[in-house]
This record gives C-alpha cells, sequence and structure tokens, in this order.
C-alpha cells in the first residue's frame, strides 16, 4: 500500500515500480516500524507528499532543459509532456536534473482530486506473493552466510528463572556441537534472560546438544503462580470493593437498585500466545567491535538499542538488516531473540542463526493477557439500560499496570448509558505479556458486545434494535483520541444486518442462528454477523460471516483490504474455538500445535467483506476487523442453543443437546 501512494502522485505505471526494503535507519527514514495498524493514517497524507514533490522536481527539470514555463508541462504514466510543443521525456531522461532541483515545500503541494487515481483503489497484489507461493521468498529462517553456525537457547520453564545447573560437557560432546555455555543474563523480562546456549554445525546438533544438557534452575517467585490461582484470586477480588475507580458516572449502585430487571454476569478470557508460523530467529554476526544482525523484527531501532545496551556496543556499531517476518502480530516488537542472538554471535567468535523451536515460541512468548470481569446490569421497565457496573481484574508486574492489561474509562458503552461504573483490581504477574493484533480490544469486545447481548434478550429486544438504540442519535461523543462516532457505527451496523440478511434469521432451521457485535479499535469502525449451526453432539460449524467496516474515504488497495479484514476474522475465530494458554507453577503449560491448535483451512468459512466509506481520512485495517468476530460467534451460539459463553476457549461440551 505504501509504494502505491507514491506512485499515483509521481504519475508512473505500476509495471515500473520496483520495491526495495529500506536500510535500518531512522535518523534518514523516520520511524521503522509494523505495528498498531498505523501505516495507513502515519503516510497517506505523507508519502503522497513524496510523491507529488517529485513529480514536481522532474517537470522543473524537463522545463528547464526545453526551455519552457513549468505550468506548461504535464506528466502522465512516468513522462513529462509539454503539449504546445509536442515535446515528452521520459522522467529517466532528465532525473539527474531533477535531483539538483530544489525540494518544493511539501505540505503545499496539490495533490490529485480522487477521480483522477489510476493506481490508487486498485487491486494490486502483494509484493512478492509469487515468491511466497513458490517456496522462494527469503524470511529470517532462510538468511545464510559463510560459515554460518546454529543455536538454540534453553530458558528455564519459569519466566526469568537463572541456571542452577547444565551438562555442557555432555552437550559439547555431541556430533557437529561447535560450543555450549550458560548465560547469565538478567532480570529484563524482554530482555537477555538467563538460559544455555548450544552452538552447532547445524540446528539438529544443536537441538541433540541441548537435549544433554539436563538443565536445572533455580527457585524463582512466579513459580507460585498459576491459571487457577488467579481465577480464584479475582473471585475473591470481585466480592470486596474494586481497589480504584477508574469512571464513575451518575448512579450506578442507586440505579441498579431502582432497575425493573437487573442481571448479574462474570465473563474470562485466557492468556493467548501469537503462534506464528515463523518461530522466533535471528542471524547475528560479531566481527572487529561491529554486531551485524539479519532479524524478522517489527521493532528494529528497539532491538538495535537493547543490543548496543546489553552487549555494552556503541549504537553505531549493531546494524540491523530487516528480512521478511512469517507473522508477527505483536510478538515481534519484543525483541528478546535478537538479543539472545547477538550475545550467542560474540561468545561463538562466527555468525550465528539463533532458531527457536515451536514448543520455545509457545512456552516464551509475550501473552495476550487474559482477564476478569463481574458485570452487572439494570434495564427499566422499557429494558432501556439504566446501570452498568463493570468490577474489572487484570495485573500488575512491578506496581504498574502489566502491557496491554488496562481497560480504557471510554470503552463502550462507558458515556452511553447514564449511570455507568468502572472498578479495578489487580493481581501481581511474573508472565510477560504484551500486545496481540488488537491488543485489550481482542478481549474487552469479547465481553462488553456479549453482555450488551445478553440485556438485549432480558428485554426481549432484537439484538441489532437494541444496539442501535444504545447508540441513540447522536454523531459522537468525546473529541480527538476519545471521539466516538455513534453515527459511523450505526452505518456499519445497518449495512452488515443488510448484507447479511438479518431480518430473515428466524427462518433458519434450529440450532442455526445469527449473532451480531460491533467493536471500534485502531480507528476503524466495525460491525459483524456469524451465522453458526451447532450440532446435538456440539460441534460448531461456522456457516458464513459478514463484515461492514468504515476506515475512511479511500480503500488504497482493496485486494489487501479485503484480506487484513478476512485474515482478522479467521485469526479471531481461531482464538475463540481453540486458544488458551494455561499458567501452572510459574509456567506456560503448552507444547506445540497439538495443544495449541490453529483454525483449519476445512473449518474456515467463507468471510464476506463490505467497506462504507465515508468522509474522514483513510486508517489501518490489520486490527480493527478482529475484536468484533468472538462475541458474534459467541452470541450466535446462544441464539442456536440458550447457552451463554462466558468463558473462551469456547467448551463444546456444553452446547450438547
Amino acid at each position: 500500500m505504501l509504494p502505491m501512494l507514491i506512485a499515483e502522485e509521481l504519475d508512473v505505471e505500476w509495471s515500473q515500480v520496483h520495491i526495495e526494503q529500506a536500510a535500518n535507519n531512522e535518523a534518514m527514514y523516520g520511524r521503522q516500524l509494523t505495528g498498531g495498524s498505523s501505516a495507513t493514517p502515519r503516510n497517506w497524507d505523507e508519502l503522497r507528499r513524496v510523491g507529488a514533490a517529485a513529480r514536481h522536481m522532474l517537470v522543473q527539470a524537463a522545463a528547464l532543459g526545453w526551455g519552457v514555463p513549468a505550468p506548461e508541462c504535464t506528466t502522465e504514466r512516468g513522462r513529462v509532456r509539454h503539449a504546445p510543443s509536442g515535446r515528452t521525456a521520459g522522467y529517466g531522461e532528465v532525473a539527474a536534473r531533477a535531483g539538483r532541483q530544489p525540494i518544493p515545500d511539501l505540505a503545499t503541494l496539490p495533490l490529485k482530486d480522487p477521480k483522477n487515481y489510476r493506481i490508487i483503489g486498485q487491486r494490486i497484489p502483494q509484493n512478492g506473493v509469487e515468491k511466497i507461493v513458490a517456496g522462494k521468498m527469503a524470511f529470517g529462517i532462510d538468511v545464510r552466510l559463510p560459515g554460518m553456525l546454529f543455536a538454540t537457547y534453553e530458558k528455564a520453564p519459569v519466566f526469568g528463572a537463572k541456571v542452577a545447573q547444565a551438562d555442557v560437557a555432555a552437550a559439547g560432546a555431541v556430533k557437529g556441537v561447535r560450543k555450549a555455555f550458560i548465560v547469565e543474563g538478567g532480570n529484563d523480562i524482554d530482555g537477555l534472560l538467563p538460559g544455555v546456549a548450544v552452538v552447532a554445525d547445524s540446528w539438529w546438533a544443536a537441538k541433540k546438544g541441548r537435549e544433554r544438557l539436563q538443565a536445572k534452575w533455580a527457585d524463582h517467585p512466579t513459580s507460585s503462580q498459576s491459571s487457577v490461582a488467579f481465577a480464584k484470586r479475582a473471585s475473591e477480588l470481585s466480592r470486596g470493593e474494586p481497589l480504584t475507580i477508574a469512571r464513575n458516572d451518575g448512579d450506578a449502585p442507586g440505579a441498579m437498585k431502582a432497575a425493573a430487571k437487573t442481571l448479574d454476569a462474570a465473563y474470562a478470557y485466557p492468556f493467548l500466545a501469537h503462534a506464528t508460523m515463523e518461530p522466533q530467529n535471528c542471524t547475528a554476526h560479531f566481527q572487529d567491535g561491529r554486531m551485524e544482525i539479519w532479524a524478522p523484527t517489527q521493532f528494529p531501532e528497539t532491538g538495535r538499542q537493547l543490543v548496543a545496551k546489553t552487549l555494552g556496543l556503541k549504537l553505531e556499531n549493531v546494524v540491523v538488516h530487516m528480512v521478511r517476518a512469517g507473522g508477527g502480530f505483536g510478538r515481534r516488537a519484543v525483541n528478546d531473540y535478537m538479543v539472545e542472538a547477538a550475545w550467542i554471535a560474540r561468545e561463538a567468535n562466527a555468525p550465528v542463526q539463533l532458531i527457536w523451536s515451536r514448543e520455545d515460541d509457545l512456552q516464551h512468548d509475550f501473552y495476550r493477557p487474559g482477564g476478569f470481569h463481574f458485570l452487572k446490569g439494570g434495564l427499566d421497565a422499557a429494558g432501556n439500560i439504566i446501570s452498568w457496573q463493570n468490577h474489572f481484574v487484570t495485573y500488575t508486574a512491578s506496581g504498574q499496570f502489566a502491557n496491554d492489561t488496562r481497560m480504557n474509562d471510554t470503552e463502550f458503552p462507558a458515556r452511553f448509558i447514564p449511570n455507568y461504573r468502572l472498578g479495578v483490581s489487580s493481581m501481581p504477574l511474573g508472565v510477560p505479556v504484551g500486545p496481540l493484533r488488537a491488543p485489550i480490544s481482542n478481549g474487552m469486545s469479547f465481553v462488553m458486545q456479549s453482555f450488551i447481548d445478553e440485556l438485549a434478550h432480558l428485554a426481549g429486544q432484537d439484538p441489532l434494535e437494541y444496539r442501535l438504540k444504545l447508540l441513540g442519535d447522536r454523531e459522537s461523543v468525546g473529541e480527538g483520541q476519545q471521539a466516538y462516532s455513534a453515527a459511523r457505527m450505526r452505518g456499519v451496523l445497518r449495512l452488515v444486518a443488510e448484507k447479511s440478511g438479518w431480518a430473515q434469521r428466524s427462518k433458519l432451521p434450529k440450532r442455526t442462528a445469527m449473532g451480531i457485535a460491533f467493536h471500534y479499535s485502531h480507528r476503524g469502525y466495525f460491525a459483524e454477523v456469524a451465522q453458526v449451526t451447532v450440532a446435538t453432539d456440539g460441534r460448531i460449524k461456522i456457516d458464513n460471516v459478514w463484515v461492514a467496516g468504515d476506515v475512511g474515504r479511500q480503500i488504497i488497495n482493496p485486494l489487501n483490504a479485503e484480506n487484513q479484514v478476512q485474515g482478522a476474522v479467521l485469526d479471531g475465530i481461531s482464538t475463540a474455538l481453540y486458544q488458551k494458554v494455561l499458567i501452572e507453577n510459574g509456567a506456560a503449560s503448552v507444547g506445540n500445535f497439538d495443544t495449541y491448535p490453529l483454525l483449519r483451512i476445512s473449518d474456515a468459512p467463507p468471510v464476506q467483506v463490505h467497506f462504507l466509506p465515508s468522509d474522514n481520512s483513510p486508517t489501518g485495517l490489520g486490527e480493527p476487523a478482529l475484536p468484533p468476530i468472538v462475541p458474534a460467534l459467541t452470541n450466535a451460539i446462544f441464539a442456536a442453543t440458550g447457552v451463554r459463553i462466558r468463558n473462551l476457549p469456547i467448551d463444546t461440551d456444553s452446547l450438547k443437546a
């Protein structure tokens, strides 16, 4: 999408465009990262202006060479034209002179009228997709250097525990192993943790050497933590007053007492792993005081800084080459694997590629944090929500909220209910947590949209109409980054209802039903409908999913936009149906894909994507389509079976007829 913005304003043929990954150099290029669905909002104006500036300079150069006024010149498909004289020149012919022209003020350059777009808005395949399909694309794990060795790195099951003992001699005796050694590491959970490295001629030899280590680990406080204990403690905390009140509109307790109907519900969602198809890996080479790194990272510059700090190197002596990543979803925003590879390469005195096993990848993640919500809702005689109370129990680390464990005090339906109270309590956490696709929203949407659905059924009202009534007739609430457009959300709700045939759902067969949900996150407004059929033995078949999204006035690349939405929906379905990471004795109780399954192609439903243009700047698509699918799915299951899902992943045994 980014090169398309430049190419459009530069006025070239897309077939003339060749894309190369820029070097990691934030001093030259500005922030270089991928995350937060931020590429579109950050670059929509800037990169179009880059293309327009280059076009301007090419025109100036051609006009100067011809001795004609620049305003008389136009561009088309990579050529400058002077209509009065009939002269034309290819961009390449005037490029050298154009490079000597003054750079114009980007903010004042005129940009194309959208009706004249020839590239933006076209269905252009992802760069390199042919190589990916043919297995020829080089990902991080494919990097090869002359004389390169391979490494494994054994860490304690309990996050951060130090090495008490390891038989490095036994590991070193394995054929092909060059070196095995203990790394003391530190206490920073997102830095170089203690472990044992095995370096060998092949990864298989390194793996076999690792199996001989018989490592033992020191005691660590996190070993007392478990998912069972967290759930028990959350329940205990819920029975008392919240430790803090994050939002308190009106008088929620008083309104609850006056309510015609009330409902209490406890919701929970688990820790989740990222499960990237390409496990964490990194190649590093230390030579002449300079560390060179090839890493599939989302945040190359922070990784560079981490390596420099940990190894005591000057920042200018650390170079990071960005290579293609086989999935990220937030996991590769943390560069623990990068600093591990760098440390091992320095000790090995050779180029080294560190590859985590699948078990390493699942057992040493920065997990999507779990959470607990204890909700109370009160309705008036007409079924309107007059009181909403949520006691949210979450986690802290080092006395502060752990990464991505907060709940925004403007999370819907805040500001749409007159008597709204959000209380927060917390428990200490030693398990590493971090962002996973649509962080925070991916759990909150399940809870909020499920409970709204419960209240709609309690009121005996259509779940769609109930949501529209809750949104009201206001244009928006809040300002700036806290703004929430009720109008845009109403728009996508009505669109998804139309496309899904929501009004005809009563004609569906027995144990087949639809569920609806919406969510605003990462600047995108999305509403989704899932249709499911639940067999009498509890098996779930997702028949269809409809998505309506509002991400502004322009879909830059419809092909990849649909891909992002469909991928997000299938990602969310996978988490809802199958995935959880249990913590037992301070360690992640998960192994490979046998214990952490992913959605299979045969179970993936068709996902129909519809965009609703609005008069707003374009925004990102990597994340906002994921949150609504989970409650849409669980709401559909309730409509089909009468069983309300309040804990994830879905327990199919509870759905048996």
